[in-house]
């Protein structure tokens, strides 16, 4: 009985050897120089996924040098490089949290906002990214303001407020088409008192006048027609605005050089004949 105990114990450890060495290449410590060269001609060569594994081992195998602090900073970009964005985001996190006095910590930060940047979806879906999108743009501009990414920073910050004013000008024109007026209203008004630089407000004061006009309140329609066509004084929509609001048609549609009809009296006159 004991010489079996002894043969079992035997192939026991042979049989869990041969699944060790199943599970994967044995671990074999590298230099750190060896271990970055490495990643840096992966990345080089846009093997992106090798270089995040790479330079993760790099902080593995020697997690108190100096190489492993920029390692660190290399996964994040080879993750967003990948097209790994949660990946990246969380690898930048990771840095700015161990490192915020780093010489690179700008980058860190301009990285994270980029990977949410580019997860941006189209108006009609939820807009969660863009609003984290936005903020983490704004950090790097506040935190950052005189370093090489402020000023494609401040760029994306104008595209993606532009692309939030459109989420709520589609909000707003569903309620709109639905003669939820008053529902309308508020989504156009944040337009307006939100996102003031953005493309969405000559349209957004237009909408206003129209909805105005259809709960039949003239003063408010008649002062965002006057507020359009103070600032947006060539625009389509305040061409829309004082045909509506007038009740004339200024537009030659025909090209005779005339305009094509004019009304008598004015739209609210209409509404109010006495």
């Amino acid at each position: 009985m004991k010489y079996r105990g002894i043969g079992a114990t035997l192939i026991a450890a042979a049989i869990l050897a041969g699944c060790s060495s199943d599970n994967g290449p044995e671990y074999v410590e590298r230099s750190v120089e060896e271990l970055y060269n490495e990643a840096v001609d992966q990345v080089e060569a846009e093997d992106y996924e090798e270089a995040a594994d790479t330079f993760l081992e790099v902080e593995r195998q020697h997690p108190y040098s100096i190489w492993a602090t920029k390692a660190q900073l290399m996964s994040a970009f080879s993750y967003y490089s990948n097209g790994q964005y949660d990946d990246a985001i969380l690898s930048a996190d990771r840095f700015i949290q161990l490192h915020p006095g780093n010489r690179d910590i700008a980058y860190a930060y301009y990285l994270k906002a980029l990977s949410y940047y580019e997860q941006i979806s189209d108006i009609g879906r939820d807009q969660r990214n863009t609003e984290l999108a936005l903020q983490s743009l704004d950090d790097v501009v506040r935190r950052f303001p005189d370093s090489r990414y402020a000023g494609d920073a401040r760029l994306k910050i104008d595209l993606t407020r532009d692309h939030l004013a459109g989420k709520e000008m589609q909000i707003g024109r569903y309620y709109h088409e639905r003669e939820n007026y008053l529902a309308a209203i508020n989504r156009y008004r944040t337009v307006i008192d939100d996102y003031q630089t953005t493309t969405h407000v000559p349209e957004a004061l237009h909408r206003l006048s129209e909805a105005y006009a259809a709960l039949g309140i003239e003063p408010e329609a008649r002062s965002n027609a006057a507020v359009l066509g103070h600032n947006f004084p060539g625009s389509d929509w305040y061409i829309d605005s004082y045909e509506l609001v007038e009740g004339k048609i200024v537009r030659d549609l025909d090209g005779d050089g005339e305009p094509d009809a004019v009304e008598e009296k004015g739209f609210f006159n209409r509404i109010w004949p006495f």
